[in-house]
């Protein structure tokens, strides 16, 4: 990732990804997706198929989000500051 592009998500400390959002625009897209899957599961929540049909793309979406929109990008991490 680039250093001039938008930094939404912390990286993790330890391991590999994303920590929690430090922008506005990162808490609204974790709490779309939160709503997103409450909605789904509740109202298809005798249909599985339906629920694996939309949470698939959406859970695919909000990891593209965040790994293009972490501080310093995704790589393992093993403790140190950055």
């Amino acid at each position: 990732m680039s250093d001039d592009g938008p930094e939404w998500f912390a990286p993790k400390r330890y391991g590999f990804g994303s920590g929690v959002p430090i922008s506005w625009q990162g808490w609204a897209v974790t709490v779309s997706f939160i709503a997103i899957a409450l909605a789904t599961v509740t109202s298809f929540r005798s249909n599985p198929m339906a629920v694996f049909a939309i949470l698939v793309p959406a859970t695919a979406t909000l990891l593209v989000i965040s790994a293009k929109t972490t501080r310093g990008g995704w790589r393992w991490r093993w403790g140190e500051k950055d």
